[in-house]
């Protein structure tokens, strides 16, 4: 765990695709809202390769990226891989370079090569800045390395059958987490997934496809209580917010969905049912924005979704405990 200076914005976003050159630009809205941290929430690439030289180039080229290189020479990026910069669609833990791919996230992140979570199998790390009433604490989920494996499903009501034993971070990530829970002293602790944890009834990947480890999650937030969780997710290619009661805790859980950065879905009209989803579904290309007015009561998060031109998509204001 590493500590950094307090934080009063962040933004955050998914699926980039570092082929779509024009659509780069939208680095330059992200710097408009001045945040201080960004944070990737999977997709970085669309690598979806074994080789990784391949790889690797794919990496550079977004590193590279003018407008992309220019924010992060201003501000901290932090983040954790979905499927396509993993090296596989919807890939798993029988992905066979997992473990070279999980180095050059790393190194794309610039991660010391000294950090703790470069010795060990996966990518989940976590990081805190702030101190005090002011922290925040970002937890990022390794949703790919241990994920085990999902049969098809046979008719167009669901990609895959639910795997009811299922894991989705393996044992040795389970202890690590409850310990990143149960320890944490921040006021804020963003739990970041590259696949959504809250949703149930869209048909793509999701944690619901896992049941056991989706109640198992929800059981570890009741019992562990960190003050302040906010989920949050990319993947699915739209934005949207969804909120769950949780025992233990007096407000809803809320998960906030941020994703499709250069791409997003053909059909601007489409609908999807979400019963948990808190506002609109939000079908154009997006980034996220959360701010934090230490002083202010009472005290919020406020939760904007943006979009090209920086322009202001949906906003929803999240209650915090003191």
């Amino acid at each position: 765990m590493d500590e950094f200076e307090s934080l009063s914005s962040i933004a955050f976003g998914s699926c980039n695709n570092q082929r779509k050159v024009e659509e780069q630009g939208i680095w330059a809205d992200v710097m408009r809202n001045r945040p201080d941290l960004w944070l990737w929430t999977g997709d970085i690439i669309y690598g979806d390769t074994e080789d990784m030289e391949l790889m690797r180039g794919y990496y550079l080229q977004q590193k590279n990226q003018p407008y992309y290189k220019a924010l992060r020479e201003l501000i901290p990026v932090i983040g954790i891989w979905d499927d396509h910069d993993f090296g596989v669609n919807d890939g798993d833990k029988t992905y066979p370079r997992k473990g070279a791919s999980k180095q050059l996230l790393f190194d794309f992140l610039d991660i010391d090569p000294d950090h703790e979570a470069r010795r060990r199998p996966g990518a989940y790390h976590s990081w805190t800045f702030g101190v005090g009433d002011s922290s925040v604490k970002v937890i990022l989920l390794d949703c790919r390395t241990f994920r085990d494996t999902l049969a098809e499903c046979p008719d167009d009501l669901a990609r895959y059958r639910p795997n009811f034993s299922g894991d989705v971070l393996g044992e040795f990530q389970w202890e690590w987490l409850e310990k990143e829970l149960s320890e944490s002293k921040a006021t804020v602790n963003l739990i970041v997934s590259g696949i959504q944890f809250i949703p149930e009834e869209q048909k793509f990947e999701k944690w619901a496809n896992f049941p056991a480890a989706r109640a198992r999650f929800f059981d570890l937030l009741a019992r562990t209580h960190p003050k302040n969780p906010i989920l949050i997710s990319g993947d699915r290619h739209i934005a949207e917010i969804s909120a769950i009661p949780v025992a233990g805790y007096d407000e809803m859980i809320f998960e906030v969905t941020s994703s499709g950065m250069t791409h997003t879905w053909s059909d601007p009209g489409k609908e999807e049912p979400n019963r948990y989803r808190i506002g609109p579904l939000v079908i154009s290309r997006n980034f996220g924005v959360i701010r934090w007015d230490w002083s202010r009561e009472p005290f919020q998060a406020i939760v904007e979704i943006r979009g090209p031109g920086n322009e202001l998509l949906y906003q929803f204001g999240i209650d915090l405990q003191d």
